[in-house]
C-alpha cells in the first residue's frame, strides 16, 4: 500500500516540477471523441435551418411578387395580361427563384407563386395572394 502511495506522490511531485509536461494520449482521446459527438449532434441541426431558410426566403418573395402584381392590377393599362411567369418589370427575383401568377387576374382573385432556384433551390414553393 504504501509503495502504491510513494509512487503517486512521485508522479505528482514529477508533474509540479514540470517533468511531465503535455496531455497524455487517453486525455487527447476522450477530446477528440467529445468533439467527434459534438459535430454529429450539430450536422443535422445545421441542415434543418438551412432548409427552413429557404421555405421562408420563398414565401417572403412570394409576398413581395404579389404585392408587386396588386399593384401592376390595380393600374388602368396592367403589364400583366395573362397567367404565367411575372414580367421582370413587375418584380424582379434577381434569379432566387421563378415567380409565376395564376388564377383570375382580378385583385381578390390572383395567386403568386415562388418556386426554388439559384440559392433558394430545393426550398418549398411560397404562395401568395388572395387566390391562394
Amino acid at each position: 500500500m504504501s509503495g502504491i502511495r510513494r509512487a503517486l506522490e512521485a508522479k505528482k511531485a514529477a508533474r509540479e516540477n514540470g517533468e511531465e509536461a503535455g496531455f497524455s494520449l487517453i486525455e487527447l482521446i476522450i477530446v477528440v471523441v467529445i468533439l467527434g459527438i459534438l459535430v454529429a449532434i450539430a450536422i443535422p441541426i445545421f441542415a434543418g435551418i438551412q432548409q427552413q431558410a429557404k421555405d421562408n426566403s420563398l414565401k417572403s418573395i412570394a409576398a413581395s411578387a404579389a404585392s408587386a402584381v396588386a399593384a401592376d392590377l390595380a393600374k388602368t393599362t396592367p403589364t400583366i395580361t395573362a397567367a404565367g411567369p411575372v414580367p421582370n418589370t413587375v418584380y424582379n427575383s434577381s434569379g432566387n427563384s421563378t415567380v409565376t401568377v395564376a388564377g383570375p387576374l382580378t385583385l381578390d382573385g390572383f395567386c403568386v407563386s415562388a418556386a426554388g432556384a439559384g440559392s433558394t433551390a430545393g426550398g418549398v414553393t411560397g404562395k401568395a395572394g388572395p387566390g391562394c
